[in-house]
């Protein structure tokens, strides 16, 4: 398992400007937390899916590409 902490500069409200999730050794999605400006949070797992947030379907990639996109400030813990 991973646990990735990405930062998402945004200005819209209705985006996202944050994201925790848990990532699994396939690499696909077990968790995930939206955080947004106006200081909703909204979850998502594998029993609970909405219009709003969804598990990735595809498998997520490495940490080091999304960290490397200047729209992203992310870290990865690996315990």
């Amino acid at each position: 398992m991973e646990y990735w902490k990405v930062t998402w500069s945004r200005e819209l409200q209705s985006e996202p400007v944050g994201f925790y999730s848990e990532i699994g050794r396939d690499g696909y999605e077990v968790r995930k937390i939206q955080l947004y400006q106006d200081g909703r949070a909204l979850k998502a797992g594998k029993s609970h899916e909405s219009a709003e947030i969804g598990l990735s379907e595809v498998p997520v990639g490495s940490i080091e590409d999304v960290a490397s996109q200047p729209v992203f400030s992310a870290s990865a813990n690996r315990p």
